[in-house]
């Protein structure tokens, strides 16, 4: 029987998984994936549908992506001594990092990678693919970083890589600077900083870069206006990026992706001043929730909000109802028991959220 095939073939670890699941959400005002509400104005959206009529898709894209990668590089201001290697998002990064030092053999007896908890939820679920251990260090009640836990996790477990978002996702708050320092001095592998929200809080450790060796930093074009490229970066030492170059898989950014991303470096003013813009908005959302009996909202550096309500499965249900989609988190007897996440979006959606979330608590 082709069942018992599988059951005898595909590992213990990847059939205990779950895919992931994106809910379907047409017609719907989509708060749910910290996705940027910004698109190119009219004039400059022509301009870049005309450059993309003259990619000869007939070819194979650049696998060295050179003219992107100058570009990027001088819009992050990356030193020559410094490599970048680009992936088909954050997630193709962070994969091919747990193959590069994490990857074992069965029944996860691979080396261990380390994360606070609750953090982004691919850090688990691709060690798990590869192979690898997963050590989860438990955040603070209010999501901060217990210091002393978790460097006595890293302490004790001696982690391949440390993966550590700045801010974190899903509570939108940044980690002490000191107690990731103390953990980057401790960490016997690789630290990554997961930089997605960079946008929002300008809180960066490329400038840390000479100073940790044994540091990379990720950043993603996603969050700003550009989700559908599927275009991460990853910076750190060359010793590190050419052994990732060699697990990386030919032609990994497609040639729309190069020039749509090329194009919009050119204006990178534009998504600037929209991530001011999405922080102002951000700032308005949290005063209303704030304002909102039986909502705690949690102050957030990033293009979301995480917040707690008395019952969070029949508020998401009658959000759902009144044609809102925003995440619910809720996993009981966790740090995320009844918590929601509602992305940053335009103003408009921002008011359709905040009447259907009032309309749904009473």
């Amino acid at each position: 029987m082709s069942g018992d095939r599988v059951r005898e073939l595909v590992r213990a670890e990847v059939l205990a998984m779950r895919a992931y699941h994106a809910p379907p959400a047409d017609g719907m005002v989509k708060l749910d994936a910290m996705e940027s509400s910004w698109q190119l104005p009219d004039a400059l959206r022509r301009d870049w549908l005309a450059r993309l009529a003259e990619v000869e898709i007939n070819r194979y894209p650049d696998p060295a992506c050179a003219e992107l990668k100058t570009r990027i590089r001088e819009e992050l201001g990356i030193e020559d001594a410094h490599g970048l290697v680009l992936g088909n998002g954050s997630d193709e990064l962070i994969q091919m990092i747990a193959l590069l030092v994490g990857g074992g053999g069965g029944g996860g007896g691979g080396r261990v990678l380390l994360s606070p908890a609750p953090s982004f939820s691919m850090y688990p679920l691709i060690a798990a693919a590869v192979g690898a251990q997963f050590e989860a260090a438990p955040l603070r009640e209010d999501f901060a970083l217990d210091r002393a836990a978790f460097c006595e996790a890293i302490r004790a477990r001696r982690p391949a890589c440390v993966f550590l978002a700045h801010p974190n996702n899903p509570s939108g708050n940044c980690f002490d600077e000191d107690a990731i320092l103390e953990a980057l001095a401790l960490a016997p592998g690789l630290v990554v900083i997961d930089e997605a929200y960079f946008s929002f809080c300008h809180r960066s450790f490329l400038p840390r870069l000479k100073e940790f060796p044994h540091l990379l930093v990720l950043r993603t074009f996603s969050k700003s206006g550009l989700a559908g490229l599927r275009l991460g970066m990853l910076i750190g030492g060359a010793e590190w990026t050419e052994q990732l170059e060699k697990i990386r898989l030919p032609y990994n950014i497609n040639s729309l992706t190069q020039c749509s991303a090329a194009f919009y470096l050119e204006h990178a003013e534009l998504m600037r001043r929209e991530a001011e813009a999405c922080v102002a908005r951000r700032e308005k959302m949290f005063a209303q929730l704030a304002e909102m009996p039986g909502v705690r909202a949690y102050p957030s550096e990033a293009n979301f909000i995480l917040f707690r309500v008395n019952d969070a499965g029949e508020t998401h249900r009658r959000l759902c109802a009144r044609g809102v989609l925003i995440k619910n988190l809720h996993a009981a007897g966790t740090l995320l028991e009844n918590c929601l996440r509602v992305s940053i979006g335009a103003e408009t959606e921002n008011r359709a959220f905040i009447k259907a979330l009032g309309e749904s608590l009473r």
